[in-house]
């Protein structure tokens, strides 16, 4: 796909809500719709908050494969990214992403046992836009 990074970048930052796939114990996929990334290198890596006590991270940890999902609904195109998550609990990667106003969701801060951060890391992707898909690799 030509200009991937930037097509698909552009859709990507401008949506209010990312959906995230993980699989359950019974191999079925699960979705979820969360905050988007707070941050992004290209649509290859994503970083996304959540607790680490939720049903989400226990499935990550023990199948990491995964994918998202972002939409423009006003045009009616949309980028499915297939990848691997990975469970982060260090404390580089948790200040990272940190950001004021954060303890509502994690009253200790930063250091929080419950807060943790998923990182997603694509492979492959597929691209929907004008009534056609696109495969593409990332």
């Amino acid at each position: 796909m030509r200009d991937s990074d930037q097509t698909i970048g552009n859709l990507i930052d401008k949506q209010p809500v990312a959906l995230v796939a993980s699989v359950d114990s019974d191999g079925f996929p699960n979705m979820k719709a969360m905050l988007p990334p707070r941050r992004r290198e290209g649509v290859k890596t994503f970083w996304f908050t959540t607790n680490t006590s939720s049903l989400r991270v226990a499935q990550y940890r023990a199948n990491p494969k995964a994918s998202i999902y972002f939409f423009d609904k006003r045009f009616f195109r949309g980028v499915m990214l297939r990848g691997t998550m990975e469970v982060l609990t260090d404390a580089a990667s948790k200040e990272l992403i940190w950001r004021e106003g954060d303890t509502m969701y994690y009253p200790a801060g930063v250091t929080d046992p419950d807060y943790c951060v998923l990182r997603f890391t694509a492979e492959a992707g597929r691209y929907y836009a004008n009534f056609k898909s696109e495969d593409f690799e990332v």
